[in-house]
């Protein structure tokens, strides 16, 4: 093991109730209405957590959040409270002495119910779209055009959206399939939202010729009834 390997954070310690640990995330009750989220340095591909992880992963992931949490103020609503690591500890003082384990890579954020479906953007026909589109012509149900080729620009972003497994492999659902599940007020505002935040995120990246191609993102509903964005946003692990 090198001394980079050794320095990664396989599993996080903090003193606070472990609620669950997830593929990367470790998350924490942190009090009434409050969960701290530690981003570990795990990797995970295609649902199968890997044993060689990558130093410092998770800060890399929870800045990235941050910063594009940050950007979103004024487009919607999300869950997070902080990432700052001393105005953490000045919310949860018994943190202090545990800081080196989870500053820089920890959020505390919002307890939300979360909405069980992947709400997945795509704006280029790549991965399981071109998958789809090669064998049925067709990206979450609904026909696209003919004479696409392999990762080209369509013509408009479209919400591809998936359920949210609680083992094994998400599936694939059109539209209709959120409308089921949801209802169609709910599904109409998380497929409206999800469009928004791509689209903020496309046209930023694009500043620093950088391609969206995809990305997915995750909603919570807050008590207060407030429809949260949740978990990561725009990080190399949500996408494409």
């Amino acid at each position: 093991m090198s001394e980079s390997d050794a320095m990664a954070v396989m599993e996080s310690q903090v003193p606070l109730p472990l609620l669950h640990r997830g593929k990367v995330r470790d998350v924490y009750d942190a009090g009434p209405g409050q969960l701290l989220m530690v981003a570990s340095d795990r990797v995970s591909a295609f649902d199968v957590i890997l044993r060689q992880p990558i130093p410092r992963k998770g800060e890399v992931l929870t800045q990235l959040t941050a910063w594009w949490l940050d950007s979103l103020r004024g487009v919607l609503d999300h869950h997070l409270l902080s990432c700052d690591t001393d105005d953490i500890i000045d919310r949860i003082p018994s943190l202090r002495e545990s800081r080196e384990a989870w500053a820089r890579r920890s959020m505390l954020v919002h307890r939300t119910e979360p909405v069980l479906i992947e709400c997945v953007v795509r704006g280029y026909v790549s991965g399981s779209a071109w998958k789809e589109y090669r064998t049925e012509g067709t990206l979450a149900g609904e026909p696209l055009p003919e004479g696409l080729v392999e990762s080209q620009k369509l013509p408009a972003p479209i919400f591809s959206p998936s359920t949210k497994a609680q083992t094994g492999h998400d599936e694939n659902i059109p539209f209709s399939g959120v409308v089921e599940h949801l209802g169609t007020e709910e599904a109409n505002r998380l497929r409206d939202l999800s469009l928004a935040v791509y689209e903020h995120g496309a046209t930023t990246t694009k500043e620093y010729a950088i391609i969206l191609a995809d990305t997915k993102f995750e909603f919570g509903h807050h008590p207060d009834g407030r429809l949260l964005l949740i978990d990561e946003v725009l990080t190399p692990d949500s996408s494409r």
